[in-house]
């Protein structure tokens, strides 16, 4: 069973799995979906948290982050 998440370009993460995914918050309530993959907000402007309702493009939401690499002078923020 494997998970994939895809940071998205000034985008949500995409969460793509063949197998089951769970999406808890942080009183331990669990969320409901009805399919995958799903998409989880993170420029905070979405009416339908965690997930993703499209507002970062209307925002103009720019992402700071990227993968990073051992060969890259740029460091991930700690």
């Amino acid at each position: 069973m494997a998970t994939t998440i895809h940071v998205r370009k000034n985008g949500p993460y995409r969460v793509e799995s063949d197998g089951e995914v769970k999406v808890v918050d942080w009183n331990g309530n669990e969320y409901t979906f009805e399919r995958l993959p799903i998409a989880l907000c993170r420029c905070g402007g979405s009416t339908n948290k965690p997930f993703c309702d499209g507002s970062h493009s209307k925002i103009g939401f720019q992402a700071a982050e990227a993968a990073v690499g051992p060969e890259s002078a740029d460091k991930p923020a700690s």
